[in-house]
């Protein structure tokens, strides 16, 4: 009991802190007049004064963070923003139940990008707007942008950080200081963020949907302001745009913050995780287009590369924009796709499944064990863009790639159980764990996850936190080891 009033105190100030993202839905509502103000005004007071009173009661149990409290703290901070952002949503849209909504606010601050709404052209500006901010703030993670403010309060950072950062390798810094670390790669994020809004103004969206769309892009969410999604504007110029910074949304921010801090691209090039990367990215959507061209879907193969590259790169990096219905194509192209969607994303991106570095690893460890059949005296280390991965780094990655796999059985299995298709129960599955927006079949790109009963949409939903915090942040408190003294 003791751990939880341990966090309950700068999980208090996180909450309070949250209230002043209800700002950009209350200006919306005021400028455009859509009748959604009182319920962001009415939900932004109810977290402001719950997340105050939360800190003033337990003051008394204020400490330095520990590496447990870290793990606790991560995971209470998701599920209790998601609730509370569900609150302006039950208000707002009518007949909207506390699970839709809180699957929904659970889609936005884990980038998932998947929702249960229809109509969405009809919402208020003040509730898309909300969706997309969601995913903007889930886009480096609400605790990394915390860590910014808290320390200035007194509250140590670091092992938070350490439970919240992506990726096997968490221990490095960019500066010498924590907090300059987060607030480099916030300003990394906000910068290309602007550059996508005003991009995206540029090649014909208004100024409304260019930051939705920029907060989606950014990271590596789904949502949208039309049911259509980007196939609304039919325009290659939007596509474009979202390409390239779907792509860059994908790439480790740390990278980016050394390619500018160096001003030279060809750390890029050097930086093994991204070149990967965009090799698949690249090669993928050559064959792809040159596959769906061959089986006659278009009618020449620059139409079949325009079409495939926006809703290839959208869904292997786990964005879930769409320009079209690719469950359409033939079914190898949407296999081929989901199975990426998995493991392409960089460490330290806005992305989610398995991760481009543990890909490496994995590849690596087993070309080595090839190698040590075949010469078994030799001595050799694994290394993965010239550093070597130490045996405990490797450990994890299979530890991860175990609990991932079992992780997507079980949850598959349950949703089967409810009586949902095979292929429906897998590839929403796999699609949430990734943190994507869309499967296939009942839940493919020209559906939404309204469809889904109570039982479905929880699980849904605990496979998008649980993806979104790498399975090991919200498995490690469920455990009854992490309760013992």
């Amino acid at each position: 009991m003791k751990d939880i009033l341990y966090v309950a105190n700068p999980l208090g100030l996180l909450l309070a802190a949250f209230g002043a993202a209800y700002l950009a839905p209350i200006c919306a509502a005021l400028i455009y007049g859509d009748g959604a103000l009182q319920p962001f005004l009415l939900a932004g007071l109810i977290d402001l004064a719950a997340g105050l009173a939360l800190w003033r009661l337990t003051r008394p149990y204020a400490r330095d963070l520990k590496s447990r409290d870290g793990y606790l703290l991560v995971a209470l901070a998701w599920v209790l923003t998601a609730a509370s952002a569900a609150v302006p949503l039950m208000l707002a849209i009518p007949g909207l139940s506390f699970t839709q909504a809180y699957f929904e606010a659970m889609s936005g601050v884990t980038t998932s990008g998947a929702t249960v709404l229809s109509g969405i052209d009809n919402l208020p500006h003040a509730v898309n707007l909300w969706r997309h901010e969601l995913c903007w703030l889930g886009g480096l993670g609400i605790i990394t942008l915390g860590m910014a403010v808290l320390p200035l309060l007194g509250i140590g950072g670091m092992q938070v950080y350490r439970a919240e950062a992506t990726g096997p390798i968490k221990d490095s810094r960019l500066t010498p200081r924590f907090v300059q670390t987060a607030r480099s790669l916030w300003l990394i994020y906000i910068g290309l963020t602007v550059a996508c809004m005003v991009l995206l103004r540029l090649a014909g969206m208004n100024w409304f949907d260019a930051v939705c769309h920029a907060f989606s892009a950014l990271s590596l969410s789904g949502f949208s302001t039309h049911d259509a999604s980007i196939g609304y504007y039919n325009s290659p110029r939007i596509e474009f745009v979202l390409i390239v910074f779907m792509v860059l949304a994908g790439i480790n921010f740390a990278t980016h913050y050394t390619v500018w801090r160096g001003k030279s691209l060809k750390i890029y090039r050097r930086d093994i995780e991204a070149r990967a990367y965009l090799l698949v990215l690249l090669g993928s959507s050559v064959f792809i287009a040159w596959y769906v061209w061959h089986r006659g879907v278009y009618g020449n193969y620059w139409l079949s590369l325009r079409h495939v590259a926006f809703n290839l790169v959208s869904t292997v990096t786990n964005c879930g924009l769409v320009s079209l219905d690719y469950a359409r194509w033939p079914l190898f192209a949407c296999l081929w796709m989901l199975l990426l969607s998995c493991v392409t994303a960089s460490a330290g991106s806005t992305g989610g499944g398995i991760k481009m570095v543990r890909t490496l690893i994995l590849f690596k460890q087993s070309a080595g064990e090839l190698f040590g059949l075949v010469h078994p005296t030799a001595v050799q280390s694994l290394k993965v863009g010239g550093q070597v991965v130490s045996e405990r780094t490797t450990l994890s990655v299979f530890s991860f790639v175990h609990i991932y796999a079992i992780t997507v059985i079980a949850l598959s299995m349950l949703l089967i159980l409810s009586g949902m298709d095979f292929i429906t129960a897998f590839s929403a599955v796999v699609a949430m764990i990734n943190n994507g927006a869309h499967g296939l079949g009942g839940v493919g790109p020209s559906h939404t996850f309204g469809a889904l009963n109570e039982f479905q949409t929880w699980v849904c939903t605990f496979a998008m936190v649980a993806g979104r915090l790498e399975l090991f942040m919200i498995l490690v408190p469920l455990t009854p080891a992490f309760w013992r003294e």
